[in-house]
């Protein structure tokens, strides 16, 4: 059997002397053009109730385009989301180009994003997570993802084709299209036989995570089997940095322009400039800052996309420990990781920011070798309740997931609101029915006592400043029927997960 990659992420240092890029934001559109979409992409917003098509389906003004050509700018993206281009300036053209009357705003777009470190594994360790989030229910009813397309953003695809995991999606001829961002115009093929480092095969595991299965070990790797694809890389592995942001944004609008609903992406934007002043910093991750977060935004709002993209490695960094871009979005379902025993928060997995008034993480699922795992496997799930109840709109598949995790109604910022459970999760795209499986205590001075019933001996619990912000999280142990809790300084709220079901505990 080939031995799979898995894949996580660091944030390591590079000093680069490209040109900077820069975004060139613009005043207007041309309310009388074309919407650049397709039928399908009407087809799915008229049945999801949205707006067929709006001012941000407008391509940019062509005169805008020949004005920046005559200043000598050449353009690498165009966003018709956040009317914009991307172009590599000097300093000289970007002052230049700031006078421009048509010109809102010239932003750059400097070295910041990294995806660094590898590590080969002999054996899958993806197969835990699938009883975890019980996948056995999906194959019960014989859901596999059938006539869902998911678009997945990533570094590279190298070896996908050759994958024994990947073999039923190739021989099934179910890759629908590919875009190489990177290298604009390169054969799609090319991602499959090139690669330059091991984080070229980062989407290949992805891709494995959300739909692999290996016949000839019996092994399943992801939910989606019988899925269909669109894969776009837009991030270069031998120079990683956020000037790539635009070819992100490029590739969901190539997406969302053929109708796909479903995206996958398990890159993030944090910090590591070469010069620490251009550091995004963590109050920046507040859902309205970084162009990509804004774009995902308009993908969840008004395009009515689903968005999964991993939460961030980045809970073991004392400097950062918060979800990184886009994974701040209020609109998109960001996934952190799990132990497998506790299910409780694992170290790297980066956190939600306690400036945001919604629970990020949304979600977590089991992963040993990063968040950037964990994502595909929640949007293998998603495609298989897309496939149960095909007329859900993002918001309301997002919402099906978090009610079918196994602390809602008691998320947090370290796991979200816990496992999707699919079984939970089928019964609610079924019907509008949230089973009770939570319990709520009100609690008097310092000390309390807390019945319970469980098969183990050891259950995670979250000490909260608030409903959704973790002080600590701690490991309880059940004697005679009771777990004995003792309140801490600052703690107003305690969640006791069992697993089958949540206790939660207000502190007067």
């Amino acid at each position: 059997m080939k031995r799979l990659f898995l894949l996580a992420f660091a944030l390591i240092p590079f000093v680069l002397s490209a040109t900077p890029k820069y975004w060139i934001y613009l005043k207007n559109k041309d309310l009388s053009g074309t919407p650049a979409i397709s039928q399908q992409t009407i087809q799915t917003r008229q049945s999801l109730g949205l707006t067929l098509s709006e001012e941000t389906d407008l391509p940019i003004k062509k005169s805008y385009e020949q004005a920046l050509l005559e200043q000598s700018v050449t353009i690498i993206n165009r966003s018709k989301w956040l009317n914009a281009v991307s172009a590599t300036l000097t300093s000289e053209q970007a002052m230049k180009v700031r006078e421009l009357d048509f010109v809102k705003e010239v932003v750059p777009i400097d070295p910041g994003f990294y995806i660094a470190s590898t590590r080969p594994i002999e054996k899958s360790q993806m197969a835990p997570v699938m009883s975890q989030v019980q996948a056995s229910a999906f194959l019960k009813e014989n859901i596999t993802a059938k006539d869902v397309t998911i678009g997945v953003i990533d570094a590279g695809f190298y070896g996908a084709d050759s994958s024994f995991s990947l073999t039923q999606i190739f021989s099934n001829k179910r890759i629908l299209g590919i875009r190489d961002y990177v290298k604009p115009g390169r054969p799609g093929a090319l991602l499959f036989s090139t690669a330059e480092s091991f984080s070229d095969m980062h989407g290949t595991e992805v891709l494995a995570a959300i739909a692999g299965i290996d016949y000839q070990d019996q092994i399943q790797y992801g939910m989606a089997t019988n899925a269909k694809f669109y894969l776009a890389r837009t991030d270069y592995s031998m120079r990683e940095y956020r000037g790539e942001e635009d070819n992100w944004i490029a590739a969901m609008e190539w997406m969302d322009s053929l109708g796909v609903r479903l995206i996958n992406t398990s890159l993030g934007y944090a910090k590591g400039f070469s010069d620490p002043k251009e550091n995004y910093t963590p109050d920046q991750m507040d859902g309205k800052t970084c162009a990509i977060t804004r774009a995902a935004q308009i993908a969840a709002d008004r395009k009515g996309i689903m968005l999964i993209v991993s939460a961030g490695n980045e809970g073991d960094d004392k400097t950062w420990e918060i979800v990184s871009a886009p994974a701040d979005a209020q609109g998109v379902l960001s996934v952190g990781a799990t132990n497998g025993k506790l299910w409780n928060k694992i170290g790297y997995s980066s956190t939600g920011p306690e400036i945001l008034k919604y629970v990020k993480p949304n979600v977590s699922c089991f992963s040993l070798y990063g968040t950037s795992l964990s994502a595909p496997v929640i949007t293998g799930f998603a495609a298989c309740l897309l496939q149960a109840n095909p007329k859900l709109s993002n918001k309301e598949l997002i919402s099906l997931i978090e009610k079918s995790s196994h602390l809602y109604p008691y998320g947090n910022n370290f796991v979200g609101y816990g496992v999707p459970q699919a079984s939970r999760a089928l019964a609610l795209a079924k019907a509008p029915y949230l089973p009770d499986n939570a319990k709520f205590i009100n609690a008097k001075g310092r000390i309390c006592d807390v019945d319970v019933t469980s098969a183990d001996s050891m259950v995670a619990i979250y000490r909260k400043k608030s409903e959704k912000d973790v002080i600590m999280q701690q490991v309880a142990k059940i004697q005679n029927g009771k777990i004995s809790l003792k309140r801490q300084n600052n703690e107003k709220f305690t969640t006791i997960d069992l697993r089958d079901y949540v206790i939660e505990v207000a502190w007067d």
